[in-house]
């Protein structure tokens, strides 16, 4: 179930942001949206922190192909400080169903936990 309310549509556009390319590269960029205990387990297995992250995604070079798009975006406030988001992105060819909570914090919403599983094909 999708929830439509700011502390949802906050999670929502910090997500986007997230997936765009110009803040995909810019470490500043990236720090204002990660919260400061940030970690990941990404579509590939690694696990990653905040650091570890932000200097991967912005070490990357220029994109040659297209962006990264999403589809089935769904989002669920589970407390005051807390969003659930779930959603489907599509890298070139490359699927994954992704899982995200966001926290508010005194900065705002900042994406505190993200997880990423490949599948291939369509998924209903």
């Amino acid at each position: 179930m999708t929830e439509t309310s700011p502390a949802v549509e906050a999670a929502i556009e910090g997500e986007l942001r997230l997936l765009a390319p110009e803040v995909r590269r810019s470490p500043e960029l990236l720090g204002a949206l990660l919260h400061p205990e940030f970690s990941e387990i990404g579509a590939s297995g690694r696990c990653w922190d905040r650091e570890g992250i932000i200097a991967a995604l912005s070490a990357q070079a220029e994109p040659g192909h297209r962006p990264i798009t999403t589809s089935r975006m769904r989002g669920v406030r589970l407390a005051d400080d807390l969003v659930h988001l779930t959603f489907d992105t599509d890298d070139n060819g490359r699927t994954a169903h992704r899982s995200s909570l966001w926290r508010l914090t005194r900065k705002g919403w900042l994406l505190w936990f993200h997880q990423g599983t490949p599948f291939a094909g369509s998924s209903e």
